[in-house]
């Protein structure tokens, strides 16, 4: 199943033929209007997950807050 992306406005759309087989008017991207293209990308670069929870630790925390001492205790910018 071929990727197509709009390199204008950035969409990305599945297709279930090959874009040489499409239309002219299937060519167009729904949103913008411009011509589709190949995309580029078409291998997903991600072979794992990114952030994985430890084995003794399955969720977010119950009842406390695990990081009360890290939050800000002052603002980060003076007020307009």
């Amino acid at each position: 199943m071929p990727r197509l992306a709009c390199w204008s406005c950035g969409r990305q759309l599945y297709a279930v033929s090959p874009i040489d087989s499409l239309f002219a008017e299937e060519r167009r991207c729904p949103r913008c209007g411009a011509y589709l293209n190949v995309e580029r990308r078409d291998v997903e670069r991600r072979t794992q997950h990114r952030r994985q929870n430890p084995v003794g630790d399955p969720g977010p925390p119950g009842s406390e807050e695990r990081r009360l001492d890290q939050r800000r205790k002052a603002r980060r910018r003076a007020g307009s």
